[in-house]
């Protein structure tokens, strides 16, 4: 009796659930088509929430995002699927006028030993990865046509805590690209971003990008992806500092880039999915709020206007689901309650032309 009488008490006090419809198609309003941002819903609950977010991306003006799809989450058991969750989100961003690019990792536990992350995905299974890509870009077709195998596997972390290994790696993106090219032609396939690092040959815990993206090279990488995305953080640094082989910035992606011209693949375009800055008070990698603004509007100007082979800017990250209470909160756009930043408010202002509301003057 007690305990129905607390069930009771809970339905009754429980707020009501917002009755959510996916409503009448809109379109993105921009002078800016190359603007986009992470928006980072895997964990997101509510669905208004991630309706209201996707409507926050296209009234401030960024025609693409980047969200995270979890194969753990929609394959639970093999050879079954769960979409549910995956269509919702798709569907949502689709009526605000988004384009879609897929991110997928995160191994189940079927996938993996005992004991192990959900990074951790040994060579015996990468055909089942394939085949959940696969199955992915089948559903999807027509609505996501921009995949990314994996994320920063050059870091031990992003690799099940193992040595990165660009050989292997680059297996896993040669079935990958192969089962989903037998079902959807027409979906671009792109290689993994790379974390920005300095990491010294040999450390335990990742490997220089530009020494990566050089094997996979070698191992015969070029054959295997439509498209290079890359993670371009700023750091301290201007969004117009020169880059350095022995120097993290925004820059650094030009570095890849030359990478990729050197092996004959300048004609595939790339896609920034991750980067930005930080303004967080107290971190030792942030930048003063003021600064954040001008290096952002700059950095999509720079890819506008000077990188002709750089198809999206996509920052890290719109909002999250709660704060994370960390310095990761000084990334967001919007607060976990959707309260604008400055940075959105200047965003949305740079990306349809109007005059700045925090900085003076234009780039």
């Amino acid at each position: 009796m007690l305990a129905l009488l607390f069930a009771l008490a809970w339905s009754l006090s429980a707020p009501p659930q917002r009755l959510v419809t996916i409503g009448t198609p809109q379109a993105v309003e921009t002078f800016k088509p190359h603007m986009g941002v992470h928006t980072r819903l895997t964990d997101e609950v509510e669905e208004w929430k991630i309706q209201r977010t996707f409507e926050m991306v296209r009234e401030m003006g960024a025609p693409w995002v980047v969200e995270y799809f979890p194969w753990a989450y929609h394959e639970p058991r093999p050879g079954r699927y769960d979409w549910r969750r995956a269509d919702m989100i798709v569907d949502h961003a689709i009526a605000q006028g988004l384009t879609v690019i897929a991110r997928i990792d995160f191994v189940p536990e079927w996938a993996r030993p005992p004991d192990t992350t959900f990074r951790y995905l040994g060579p015996e299974h990468y055909g089942d990865y394939a085949r959940f890509v696969a199955a992915f870009a089948a559903h999807f077709s027509g609505r996501v046509d921009h995949i990314i195998i994996w994320n920063e596997p050059n870091l031990s972390f992003e690799w099940g805590y193992r040595l990165p290994d660009p050989v292997a790696y680059t297996e896993l993106l040669r079935q990958s690209y192969l089962a989903i090219k037998e079902v959807a032609p027409d979906v671009q396939v792109l290689a993994a971003g790379l974390a920005p690092t300095l990491a010294p040959p040999g450390s335990e815990w990742g490997m220089d990008d530009l020494l990566y993206l050089e094997a996979m090279y070698a191992a015969g990488a070029g054959d295997y992806f439509d498209g290079m995305t890359i993670h371009a953080y700023g750091m301290v640094f201007a969004h117009d500092d020169p880059p350095a082989r022995d120097l993290i910035n925004f820059r650094r992606a030009e570095l890849l880039r030359e990478i990729m011209v050197a092996h004959g693949d300048g004609h595939k375009p790339s896609y920034i999915t991750e980067g930005g800055w930080n303004d967080h008070p107290r971190w030792a990698q942030a930048v003063r709020p003021y600064q954040r603004l001008m290096y952002t509007v700059g950095a999509y100007e720079m890819a506008l206007h000077e990188w002709d082979w750089c198809e999206v800017v996509a920052l890290w990250v719109f909002r999250y689901p709660w704060d994370q209470r960390t310095y990761q909160d000084y990334y967001a756009f919007v607060s976990a309650d959707f309260v604008p930043k400055p940075i959105y408010v200047e965003l949305a202002n740079y990306a349809l032309g109007r005059p700045f509301t925090y900085l003076e003057e234009a780039p």
